[in-house]
């Protein structure tokens, strides 16, 4: 087992010279580079950009989010060990896939170390696309209850929990908060069908409905090119979920391209091929450790019911899991990164001093008034 102190859990203090502030998620954090340092590095790499387009430093974390918390385990371990780099490696790999096949770029221009990403800066479409091969979770829990129309879509009576769909199932919903579209609530996350988009493409983000379709489409080729791919190792992609975002190319051209993550074990359900034929469902993807949650907690509603949240961050702030649910995750996402890389992911013992020291001696990026 690796220490607690392998795991990088807190990815926002780092000495990177920056023009504005460092914007933190739930498992990224991005360092928008200055003007001068963003120029310098498309030169001296050759990026396929604008000499003057903005780029940023993404860093992902070992933090683990789930049910919109982040939670922590004995003995102070406050991430995954592994977490990070297995799914930084698997998203540059599917994104890179993408690339060769030719659906459309991403926003990574490079990648300096396991941890990191150098991207660039792409005016994000407002929406966070989910597909779904297979009804399960929240969808069967709703389908469970009467509930046969989703995000414009109606499915057949007599489904069962866990069953294959006839068709992949597009159903999007608000990243953020749009305002102004006609029975859409301004509020995050909120479902939304495919004719609210078409309606109101321009307050999504989209330059126009030929690029809904377009958005549409890519949907489908991706979630295809990994489904396929798993289906090699004998794993079954289930549902995901997508991002897209506008970039401008080094020509001038503006563009359509994935961004955020896909296809991790993290935003992604899969599932064991052989154990699914066998009548089970073996989760390889985050959504093993959600389970647990909903069993190790005496009212699994406090994790369920969004009117319940402040309990549900107390509960998570409060409350150390066993350290085996932790490692049981490292060993899932590790294993998926390995089987879908074809290579061994290998963890850094230090790794925030190892971003530091590449990040200064071959990007130049480091600010030494900020070290310590």
């Amino acid at each position: 087992m690796r220490p607690a102190d392998t795991v990088l859990a807190v990815n926002n203090d780092l000495p990177i010279r920056t023009r504005q502030a460092v914007h933190s998620g739930k498992v990224r954090s991005v360092y928008w580079l200055t003007d001068e340092d963003s120029a310098r590095l498309i030169r001296e790499h050759n990026y396929p950009v604008l000499p003057d387009a903005p780029l940023a430093i993404m860093v992902i974390s070992d933090r683990l989010s789930a049910f919109d918390c982040v939670w922590h385990a004995e003995g102070g371990m406050a991430g995954v060990p592994g977490k990070g780099a297995a799914l930084n490696a698997i998203a540059s790999h599917w994104f890179g896939l993408f690339r060769q096949q030719g659906l459309a770029d991403s926003h990574i221009l490079d990648i300096p170390h396991p941890f990191v990403w150098i991207v660039q800066k792409a005016r994000p479409v407002m929406i966070e696309a989910i597909c779904r091969q297979y009804i399960t979770g929240s969808m069967w829990r709703a389908y469970q209850h009467g509930e046969r129309e989703f995000c414009g879509i109606t499915l057949p009576e007599g489904l069962s929990k866990d069953q294959r769909l006839p068709e992949l199932l597009m159903t999007p919903s608000t990243k953020g908060i749009v305002k102004g579209i006609p029975g859409v609530p301004e509020a995050d996350d909120v479902n939304i069908s495919r004719q609210d988009i078409i309606n109101n493409h321009a307050a999504f983000n989209f330059r126009s409905t030929d690029d809904v379709a377009r958005y549409e489409k890519l949907l489908q080729d991706g979630f295809d090119v990994i489904s396929q791919s798993l289906a090699k190792l004998d794993q079954i992609f289930v549902d995901t979920k997508f991002e897209f975002g506008y970039v401008t190319d080094q020509h001038g051209a503006e563009k359509l391209i994935y961004m955020d993550e896909v296809g991790t074990p993290d935003s992604s359900r899969i599932w064991d091929g052989p154990a699914y034929r066998d009548g089970r469902v073996v989760e390889q993807s985050k959504e093993a450790f959600r389970q647990f949650l909903l069993q190790h907690f005496p009212d699994p509603d406090i994790l369920l019911n969004k009117n319940r949240m402040p309990e549900r961050m107390a509960l998570a702030r409060d409350h150390a899991l066993p350290l085996p649910a932790m490692m049981q995750v490292s060993d899932t996402y590790l294993g998926m990164a390995e089987k879908i890389t074809g290579r061994k992911i290998n963890l850094p013992d230090n790794p925030k001093a190892e971003i530091i020291d590449v990040l200064h001696n071959r990007y130049g990026l480091i600010d030494q008034t900020l070290l310590s």
